[in-house]
C-alpha cells in the first residue's frame, strides 16, 4: 500500500454506515492514528482487523507529529481516524493534516459520515448557504465575542454542543440572536435519533433544567435581510403557527412564538387560528 496520511471518515453512530472502502484502507494500512484508541478498537473489532495504533488527541498532538510523519516518509501507511465522523473537521486532526502538508506527506481523502451535514439534511432549515461554528468555548468573554460575531450572520448556522452544556447555549443564543426558529437535532443514525424542529424560547425554556441527553447538533437561521423583514404578513405568519402546532405546540404557544418571529400581534395570530 502506498505511503500516505489516508483520512478516513467512520461512523457517528450506526457502524453499519462505515464504507466498503474505508474499510478496506483500514485494514491495509500499516498502522492507525486515533483520536481515542479505546473507541477505534471496538471499530477495529466489529471489523475482524487487528492493526498497530498510535493515539492522536489535542493534548498530544505536538508530540505526535513527527513520530507520524516520520514512519509515513519511511515507507508505511497510516490512516487518520476521530472518535466519530470525518477527521480534521472540529478536529486536532486538522493539525497533523496541515503538518504532513508541511513535511511533503502525501494525503488521500477516505469520505465518511459528517454530523454537520446529516444534521442539516435532516432539519428542513435552509442548506442553500450555511456556516459551521463547532463548539461555543466555555470561556464567558470568547463564548460573547464569537455569538455577537454572528448576530448579524445571514447563513443558517450549525453549532455542536453537549447535553450538559445545552441550557446556557439556549439561554446565551436566545440572548444574543432573539428568537429564532431552530433545528436541535441528536444521537444522529442512534436508536434515538430526533430531529426537534422550535424556537430558541421554547428550546431555552425546555431545557433549562439541564435534562437534555444525548449529542446535540443545533441549526439555527440566520438573521434576516431588510428585504426579508418586510414579508411577513398575517397570513404568512399564520401558516408559520400552524406549523409550530403540528409540532407540538399548543395554538397559545405557537401564536406567541409565531408573533415573536414575524412582528405580527400574538391576539390576531391566535384569533385567526381558533377561528
Amino acid at each position: 500500500m502506498e505511503a500516505k496520511l489516508y483520512v478516513v471518515g467512520t461512523p457517528i453512530g450506526n457502524l453499519g454506515d462505515l464504507s466498503l472502502r474505508a474499510a478496506e484502507i483500514l485494514s491495509s494500512v500499516d498502522f492507525i492514528a486515533a483520536e481515542d484508541t479505546r473507541v477505534t478498537v471496538k471499530l477495529l473489532n466489529h471489523l475482524g482487523i487487528k492493526k498497530p495504533m498510535v493515539s492522536y488527541h489535542e493534548h498530544n498532538k505536538v508530540s505526535r507529529h513527527d513520530i507520524i510523519a516520520d514512519r509515513i516518509l519511511s515507507g508505511e501507511s497510516c490512516a487518520l481516524v476521530t472518535d466519530a465522523g470525518m477527521p480534521a473537521i472540529s478536529d486536532p486532526g486538522e493539525d497533523l493534516v496541515r503538518y504532513c502538508y508541511e513535511r511533503g506527506v502525501k494525503i488521500e481523502s477516505v469520505p465518511g459520515p459528517s454530523a454537520l451535514i446529516t444534521a442539516l439534511a435532516i432539519s428542513g432549515m435552509p442548506s442553500g448557504r450555511f456556516c459551521f461554528e463547532g463548539f461555543l468555548t466555555v470561556n464567558k468573554p470568547g463564548r460573547n465575542e464569537h455569538l455577537d460575531s454572528l448576530i448579524n450572520e445571514t447563513r443558517t448556522m450549525i453549532f455542536y454542543e453537549a447535553p450538559h452544556k445545552l441550557a446556557a447555549t439556549l439561554r446565551d443564543m436566545l440572548k444574543k440572536f432573539g428568537n429564532r426558529e431552530i433545528a436541535l437535532v441528536k444521537e444522529l443514525t442512534k436508536l434515538h435519533e430526533s430531529c426537534e424542529r422550535t424556537t430558541l424560547s421554547a428550546a431555552a425554556a425546555k431545557y433549562e433544567d439541564g435534562s437534555a441527553k444525548g449529542e446535540f447538533v443545533i441549526i439555527v437561521k440566520g438573521a434576516e435581510t431588510a428585504e426579508q423583514s418586510m414579508e411577513w404578513t398575517a397570513e404568512s405568519a399564520l401558516k408559520l403557527a400552524k406549523k409550530f402546532i403540528g409540532e407540538g405546540m399548543s395554538p397559545s404557544i405557537a401564536a406567541k412564538e409565531a408573533a415573536t418571529i414575524t412582528g405580527i400581534r400574538k391576539n390576531e395570530i391566535y384569533k385567526m387560528l381558533v377561528e
